[in-house]
């Protein structure tokens, strides 16, 4: 069985990003547990209202998928940036050795939001063997309205590695809509059309009907252990 974390910058993000593969995980029978980076506060320009709804909506989402666990950093959305990149390391290895994930997906990089630019360095610097020994995959998802707007001389996003999600693909749009106000109407990127175009063609690249990509970072195959190992 795997133990698989995703790391998600904001509620949302492990849905567009991964939702396929995390879903086909659970249905193999693999441990999904689900980190949320930010956090709505009103010093980040959220009211009472929607950081309550916020907080609502994230429990109706782990109850849907599913999760195994729900991890929370609560650092300030969109300021993740201002923060010593220590701190964040030091935060999120904490759930690392708690969790002791074989498989981790975090943000690409080169997205252009800085909440995925920071935890995805953060999240890549929690994956070193020494100090978390149980990482064996490290995969970047690809995140609809941050991923596809990179610029030169930023790294377009070059997947190497494809899941097939066709059994999977309805219900990961069906739980998209529980994000509805982070949806909009085609051809908004964050939206079931958008989202569903991307699998098809994602899955036309690997001999699939629909699937997600990613960029592989790392991938250790060791040995079984042996008696007295």
């Amino acid at each position: 069985m795997e133990r698989v974390l995703v790391i998600a910058p904001h509620p949302d993000d492990e849905l567009l990003g991964c939702g396929g593969t995390l879903l086909r995980h659970l249905a193999e029978g693999d441990a999904v547990h689900w980190l949320i980076v930010t956090r709505m506060t009103p010093e980040t320009g959220f009211d009472p209202t929607a950081i309550e709804g916020r907080e609502r909506l994230i429990e109706t989402v782990a109850e849907a998928v599913g999760f195994t666990g729900v991890h929370r950093l609560d650092l300030p959305t969109t300021r993740l940036d201002t923060l010593p990149v220590a701190g964040i390391v030091s935060a999120m290895a904490g759930v690392v050795d708690t969790v002791r994930p074989t498989v981790v997906y975090l943000p690409w990089a080169e997205d252009v939001h800085t909440d995925h630019q920071v935890a995805a360095t953060a999240a890549r610097a929690c994956t070193k063997w020494f100090r978390h020994p149980s990482v064996s995959r490290v995969l970047a998802y690809e995140t609809l309205s941050e991923t596809d707007f990179v610029l030169p001389p930023g790294r377009p996003f070059t997947p190497n590695y494809f899941v097939d999600i066709e059994p999977h693909l309805a219900r990961k749009l069906e739980l998209l809509t529980l994000y509805q106000e982070e949806l909009g109407d085609f051809p908004f990127p964050r939206s079931p059309t958008a989202v569903e175009a991307l699998a098809r063609v994602r899955g036309a690249a690997c001999g699939c009907r629909a699937a997600e990509a990613f960029q592989l970072l790392k991938a250790v195959r060791r040995r079984p252990p042996t008696d007295g190992q």
